[in-house]
């Protein structure tokens, strides 16, 4: 039995069925297996390629069985899934392949199960034809064939128009490049890029950030040498540069709120050259290792983890910090391509709620940062409830801060993650 293939299985099972998270379930169990880097390429596509490919996966299943979805075995439904996946979209597996391993791993996690994977998965390949997507541009075909919730791709018509809706449709399923930040402390890019090079990483200089390099063909992060060794650290582009905006400077008292795993937190570090001290603000106390460890491969000190609601920064740091970030807890519909999962897992509901939380967290930041000093808000959201929306409330209700300067990136713009950030500056 293939072994890539049924722990793409194991992992579609836990996410799907059991609410997993995608990157989360998919790299404890490549730890778990041993696979050849080859196989884990293998696993990583079909884990990645069936969740996003979700609702649409399940409309070609449905049209082959006499049941509903939700009478099926979640088990054999995961092997259908990543069955499905591979017939009809991974042109480089034969569908012999595609279809007796299927086959062989339904006999081992459902007994008497084989026959029905084995019935389905052929009768796919005899009628094709039958799982033909509709071609119009109405939300539910578009939905179908880009693998969207219907909701969703109405809500960005309404948004950004039918053509630039297509067009961030595709870039949401297009593989996103790995993006490094130097850490300047100890290396600078120049140097990082050969490093990088010599390894056979092919590594370009960000054309947006200058502390970013643009990757493929990394491999394996947890072998990356210069990871490893502190000399930079995964981070989008988009991301970059809200620091930058922050514009911290040495020996200044900097919160970073929401600040888990760390890479802001440790971005305005380096550029305050290690010098002053950073508080990183977390709600979750498990989270605080992942900036810990983060700052300490970077050799950074000033970074100081803290266990604390970001609604009240206010009242825990009064008219002290000279500089807040604000990282709001969003519906992250800017990462898309990079969160297989994440276009599935949110809802309208939940995204009408969000402002109201961000809001909070705004409005207390505000009550933390000195008189002249600077609160940056950032998303990684495409809404303008969260963003801009945000922002107008905020200064309706505050006349003693000045909105500095706003940018949106937009992935099929920019060619970045969605990102959304605002400078905002106390004057009284």
């Amino acid at each position: 039995m293939d072994k890539a293939r049924h722990t793409a299985v194991a992992v579609i099972h836990e996410v799907m069925s059991r609410g997993a998270y995608a990157n989360i379930a998919l790299t404890k169990a490549l730890r778990t297996v041993e696979l050849r880097d080859i196989d884990r390429r293998f696993c990583t596509e079909l884990v990645n390629g069936t969740i996003k490919c979700g609702a649409s996966l399940d409309w070609i299943i449905a049209k082959f069985i006499n049941r509903p979805l939700r009478k099926v075995d979640p088990k054999i439904l995961a092997i259908l899934r990543v069955g499905v996946y591979q017939l009809f979209f991974l042109d480089r597996v034969p569908e012999s392949a595609a279809i007796n391993e299927s086959v062989e791993i339904a006999k081992v996690v459902s007994v008497g199960s084989s026959k029905f994977v084995n019935g389905v998965l052929r009768s796919m390949t005899r009628d094709r034809q039958k799982a033909t997507f509709p071609t119009d541009d109405s939300p539910a075909s578009l939905a179908l064939r880009t693998f969207h919730p219907k909701w969703l791709v109405e809500r960005w018509i309404d948004q950004f128009g039918l053509e630039q809706t297509k067009i961030l449709l595709d870039v949401d399923n297009r593989p996103a490049p790995i993006t490094l930040r130097v850490n300047r402390l100890k290396t600078n890019r120049d140097e990082l890029i050969e490093q990088l090079r010599a390894l056979g990483v092919e590594a370009q200089p960000s054309a947006i950030v200058d502390d970013g390099i643009v990757c493929q063909k990394l491999g394996a992060l947890d072998d990356l040498k210069p990871l490893t060794e502190g000399l930079c650290i995964v981070q989008d582009e988009s991301s970059m540069l809200v620091a930058h905006a922050l514009d911290p400077k040495p020996d200044e008292f900097v919160i970073d709120c929401c600040a888990a795993p760390g890479g802001k937190s440790t971005h305005i570090a380096e550029l305050m050259n290690n010098r002053g001290l950073v508080i990183a603000v977390d709600v979750h106390e498990h989270k605080l290792k992942l900036i810990n460890d983060n700052a300490r491969r970077l050799g950074i000190k000033i970074v100081k983890p803290m266990v604390l609601d970001a609604r009240e920064l206010g009242d825990e740091f009064k008219q002290r910090a000279d500089r807040v970030l604000i990282d709001a807890p969003c519906s992250g519909l800017g990462v898309l391509r990079r969160k297989a999962d994440l276009r599935w897992r949110k809802t309208p509901d939940e995204l009408a709620q969000l402002p109201q939380l961000q809001s909070e967290i705004l409005s207390s930041a505000a009550e933390a940062v000195k008189v002249g000093g600077v609160i940056v808000y950032s998303t990684c959201t495409l809404e303008r409830d969260e963003n801009e929306g945000v922002i107008e409330n905020f200064m309706a209700a505050h006349d003693n801060f000045e909105l500095v300067e706003t940018r949106m990136l937009l992935p099929h713009v920019d060619g970045t993650d969605g990102f959304f950030f605002a400078k905002l500056r106390r004057a009284s």
